[in-house]
């Protein structure tokens, strides 16, 4: 089984100027010659981390990160002003212009899945080629399974830690009374809300319990970009139109894509990669029988570089590895 590329250390940082107020923090390592990777991270609001550029084989891409708007290390932190899908695809295309590059290849998972396909849709022109895990369409029934009802029947002793800050009457719209909280003024009831929201995604990615998973997004700081971020796209339906994802699917019919999927994701269930696959001909699936949602599950990570190297030997037009 695959296991993560060695650490390796940037070769080029930058800070980008965008819309006002926010800069973001992009990165490049790998090869500055190699076939261009935009990884695009989850939540929105997660941000990138070391291991982002570690599902690469450095020797054959050129890696780029970068933390969306709000989160990470852009700035300013967890800020909602001007911070809308359609901006983050412009942010994506200024990117792509100010490194240079004609067109590159999208990795993406959980939110990534959804801004990658939504960036190509609109930039067909650009892309080589889709890498996505953990097929989020932003859908409302998707949005109502993991943060209303449905996926608290499989984890009540979790869900009961998530509502905890909403007072029972306010339970009948559970993203609504969080974003009230998340937006409000008083602090110390933000940040509960925020702990509250995020942990509950933390300790529903993996098949089993992952104490770093859960720490990672429960961490005070992170944990606030997450959830001011993600409440603010969810309520407002991730800033798409009705099923845009699939319905705009013709559009990048041509493009290669691997979609790599756990059978037991209950964050975005599986009947979403599905969907996504039976609109795109030209797609792979690839569903991993032991993992749920998170890419540090070992068979997601084992699947994501096997797809990568897959992809760029496609790309690149070299023989399979075992030749």
């Amino acid at each position: 089984m695959q296991t993560l590329y060695p650490e390796i250390k940037p070769y080029a940082r930058h800070e980008l100027a965008v819309e006002q107020p926010h800069v973001l923090y992009i990165d490049e390592s790998g090869s500055a010659d190699g076939l261009p990777v935009l990884f695009i991270h989850g939540g929105p609001g997660a941000g990138c981390d070391s291991a982002s550029r570690r599902y690469f084989d450095p020797a054959l891409y050129r890696i780029v990160t970068f933390d969306q708007r709000g989160c990470g290390r852009s700035t300013p932190h967890a800020s909602l002003e001007n911070n809308t899908t359609q901006a983050l695809i412009a942010d994506i295309e200024r990117i792509r212009e100010h490194l240079g590059i004609d067109k590159f290849v999208l990795f993406g998972g959980s939110w990534g899945s959804t801004l990658a396909l939504a960036y190509a849709q609109a930039h067909p022109q650009c892309v080589h080629g889709l890498i996505l895990r953990g097929i989020f369409l932003c859908r409302p029934q998707e949005f109502s399974w993991f943060y209303q009802e449905g996926a608290s029947r499989l984890f009540p002793d979790y869900w009961e830690d998530y509502v905890a800050p909403i007072p029972v009457e306010e339970r009948g719209d559970l993203m609504q009374a969080f974003y009230k909280r998340l937006t409000g003024t008083d602090q110390i009831a933000q940040m509960h809300a925020a702990k509250a929201w995020s942990t509950w995604e933390g300790r529903t990615a993996t098949l089993r319990p992952n104490t770093q998973v859960v720490e990672r997004f429960s961490e005070a700081h992170r944990a606030l970009s997450i959830a001011r971020i993600e409440c603010h796209y969810f309520v407002n339906d991730a800033f798409l139109e009705p099923n845009q994802l699939l319905r705009d699917m013709p559009k990048i019919a041509h493009l290669p894509g691997i979609i790599v999927h756990g059978r037991y994701d209950v964050i975005c269930p599986l009947d979403n990669a599905w969907a996504l696959h039976q609109a795109w001909p030209n797609s792979e699936l690839q569903i991993i029988r032991d993992a749920g949602h998170s890419a540090a599950e070992p068979g997601i990570t084992d699947a994501l570089i096997r797809a990568a190297e897959q992809m760029a030997r496609r790309l690149l037009d070299l023989p399979p590895e075992d030749a």
